[in-house]
């Protein structure tokens, strides 16, 4: 389906939408369309609606509406506020990145100190230099937190992401 489309000639959205539709496609859009009725998503008058639109589409515009609105088949309820829930609580990869090198660096100091502290003599004061990691450990939590409360308050009503 589109889907696959993209990766093939990497062609835009809109390009994607014009082209045209294939019968297996069809048949592919009915079964889903079947699932969602067997699982009460639809009831028989819509269901019956759709299968006739879904069978008379030409392109990928007409077709892919008709079960845009419909999870995958088998998900129940509970299933997609799960994800809806785990899509709102994922940090942004540019957060993953910086708390990676974070944590990488705060590794290798609190190591090296340990080599040092290790080998210098017992009467020996050494300074604890990794502590000043945890200056760099607060913005970043300040920063995370900061983006998941921006991304929480920019949520539409009705709970679903972009």
């Amino acid at each position: 389906m589109a889907k696959d489309l993209t990766g093939r000639g990497r062609r835009s959205e809109q390009q994607i939408d014009t082209m045209r539709a294939a019968d297996a496609d069809r048949r592919q859009i009915a079964d889903q369309l079947k699932s969602a009725l067997d699982e009460g998503r639809l009831d028989l008058g819509e269901y019956d609606e759709r299968l006739q639109r879904a069978y008379a589409a030409r392109t990928y515009a007409e077709l892919l509406p008709l079960v845009g609105d419909l999870p995958r088949p088998g998900m129940s309820a509970a299933d997609v506020k799960a994800r809806r829930i785990a899509e709102e609580r994922r940090i942004p990869l540019a957060l993953v990145v910086l708390w990676t090198v974070w944590a990488a660096l705060a590794a290798v100091n609190l190591v090296v100190y340990g080599l040092v502290k290790i080998t210098l003599f017992q009467g020996d004061d050494l300074y604890p230099w990794p502590a000043w990691m945890l200056v760099p450990g607060a913005a970043l939590t300040a920063v995370t937190i900061g983006v998941q409360v921006i991304r929480h308050q920019q949520r539409p009503l009705g709970g679903r992401t972009r």
